[in-house]
């Protein structure tokens, strides 16, 4: 599997797998990922997955003794990853995540339809039909952002942030989808809102949702929204 190597400051390595953001791309990173799992090398703190990169904090103290400390962890990279050339067959956690689509828990919904020449339902069918795979955790506690929406219902930004958007609110921004964990600022269109919690701070770990995750979003009612919420708003 080809990759390069970059210094990130004085105690990180990128692993990068491409330039572009795709099937192959997600594939090799969750390979690295995996390898990274099953070997646990003393050396790294933690990796930090993304689209097209894995980035490895390290622990310099480890190569302090050495001429140049990223010379040496890259060998150490190297070694790690000789032979990984594809993600072996492995079952990806599938989540589903209902959503209360539109009104006020979905206030960009007619937008993102009438940006994209559709209906309400016809965007709210495409959104549930998806094939969506969790590429990167990030920008908030355990914000996923979430590849494999289709380009129909594809949106820009918000030309101007809200400063302040509702925890668990779901969102499309360009060809992605994401859902805010908690209450942030933020750009995203918003076109529904999900009763699940996906920031769990007392849990280990914190996120309900990690890169390679599988994610199907389906439509609920107001009275299946307020259940599955308990009451808690």
């Amino acid at each position: 599997m080809h990759y390069t190597l970059s210094p990130l400051g004085d105690q990180a390595v990128v692993i990068e797998v491409g330039k572009k953001i795709d099937r192959s791309s997600e594939q090799k990173v969750r390979a690295i990922v995996s390898r990274l799992d099953a070997e646990s090398p003393s050396w790294m703190i933690e990796y930090i997955p993304a689209y097209t990169t894995v980035t490895i904090i390290y622990a310099i103290t480890e190569f302090l003794k050495e001429d140049s400390p990223y010379e040496a962890v890259c060998e150490r990279i190297h070694a790690l990853l000789e032979g990984v050339t594809q993600i072996a067959a492995v079952q990806q956690k599938v989540v589903e995540i209902p959503v209360l689509y539109g009104d006020e828990y979905g206030p960009d919904l007619d937008f993102v339809a009438k940006h994209n020449n559709l209906t309400v339902d016809e965007v709210i069918a495409i959104h549930t039909s998806g094939d969506y795979t969790v590429h990167m955790i990030g920008f908030a506690p355990g914000f996923p952002f979430i590849g494999g929406m289709s380009e129909q219902i594809a949106a820009p930004r918000r030309q101007t942030p809200r400063l302040m958007i509702p925890a668990r609110s779901v969102g499309i921004a360009g060809v992605q989808t994401g859902v805010y964990p908690i209450e942030t600022p933020g750009g995203w269109q918003l076109i529904g809102r999900t009763p699940l919690e996906l920031f769990l701070p007392s849990e280990d770990p914190p996120s309900l949702l990690a890169a390679g995750d599988k994610i199907k979003f389906y439509k609920i009612t107001t009275e299946e929204y307020e259940e599955l919420r308990g009451g808690a708003e």
